[in-house]
C-alpha cells in the first residue's frame, strides 16, 4: 500500500513526463533519476519531484531502510538547467530564475544530511555542478568507471559557488588540494581519481555494474536495521558546517539505555 501511494505522488496523472521512479526491493528504497532532457539537469519541476519523494521516504522510514539514488545514461546529473534560466524574458529575470534554483535544492541537501537511513548514490556518468552536489551528499557514492566524471564548473563559467555548496564540500572533501583543483580549478575527476582522494568509494566498469554493487551495499546496510533518527542524529553531527549551511539543529534524542 505505501508502495503503491508513493508512485501515485511522484508519477502524477496527465501530460507532464514522469521527472524521477521510486520502487522499494526489500528495505532498499531506488530512487531513479528521469529529467526532461537526457541530462537530468535539476529545474524546477525535477526538483519538486525530489521534494516530494524524500518528504514521503522520511515519513515512511523504518528500522532498515536505505536510499540508493541514481539514474540511466551518460548523466547522474548535469547540475542546474540553465537554459531554462536563460530563457527568461531579460538578464534580470534570468538571474532570479537561477537564485531560485539555488534557493529550492537547498533543502533538498538539507533532506538528504537529514533522511533517517542510510543512503548511498550509484553515479552512473557525469555529475557536474548541482549535480556533484547532489552525489556527494549521499552517505555513500558509488561511481560508473569507464564514463562520467566529477566536475565544479563555476569557476570556467562564471558563476558563484552557493554558501551551502561551498559547506558541504568542506564536510565531504577533507584535502585542501583536492578542494582548491575543484573549486577553483575546475578540475574533471574521473572515478579512479575521487576514489584515491576518498570522494568516492568505489569504482565500477559499467552503470550495471556500479547499481548491482549500490544494492549489495544498500542490503548489507538494511540488515543492520539502524534506527533511523539515531542515524540521521549521528550523521548530523559529523557534519556540523554542512549543517549550519542548511539550517539543520540536532534533535535531543531520549536514550533507551
Amino acid at each position: 500500500m505505501v508502495l503503491m501511494q508513493l508512485h501515485r505522488a511522484i508519477h502524477e496523472p496527465g501530460k507532464r513526463k514522469k521527472m524521477c521512479s521510486l520502487e522499494k526491493r526489500g528495505n532498499v528504497w531506488i530512487l531513479t533519476l528521469a529529467g526532461d532532457d537526457a541530462q537530468n539537469r535539476l529545474n524546477p519541476t525535477l526538483i519538486d519531484y525530489l521534494a516530494s519523494a524524500l518528504s514521503r521516504l522520511a515519513s515512511n522510514a523504518t528500522p532498515g531502510s536505505v536510499l540508493l539514488t541514481t539514474a540511466h545514461g551518460k548523466f547522474f546529473s548535469n547540475g542546474f538547467d540553465l537554459a531554462w534560466a536563460r530563457s527568461a524574458s531579460s538578464p534580470a529575470a534570468a538571474y532570479d530564475r537561477l537564485q531560485s534554483l539555488v534557493a529550492s535544492l537547498r533543502p533538498i541537501i538539507a533532506a538528504l544530511l537529514s533522511l533517517p537511513m542510510p543512503t548511498i548514490a550509484a553515479v552512473n556518468g557525469h555529475a557536474s555542478a548541482a549535480g556533484f552536489m547532489l552525489a556527494i551528499s549521499h552517505d555513500y557514492v558509488l561511481m560508473r568507471g569507464d564514463r562520467g566524471v566529477l566536475y565544479m564548473p563555476e569557476v570556467d563559467i562564471g558563476l558563484p559557488l552557493p554558501d551551502y555548496f561551498v559547506a558541504v564540500m568542506r564536510s565531504k572533501i577533507r584535502s585542501p588540494a583536492v578542494l582548491r583543483d575543484l573549486g577553483l580549478g575546475g578540475a574533471k575527476m574521473t572515478a579512479a581519481e575521487a576514489v584515491k582522494v576518498g570522494i568516492v568509494e568505489s569504482a565500477h566498469d559499467s552503470e550495471e555494474s556500479t547499481v548491482e554493487a549500490a544494492m549489495r551495499l544498500g542490503e548489507q546496510l538494511a540488515r543492520k536495521k539502524w534506527v533511523g533518527v539515531v542515524y540521521a542524529e549521528i550523521r548530523k553531527s559529523l557534519y556540523p558546517i554542512a549543517c549550519d549551511a542548511l539550517g539543520l539543529t540536532q534533535k535531543a534524542i531520549v536514550s533507551k539505555i
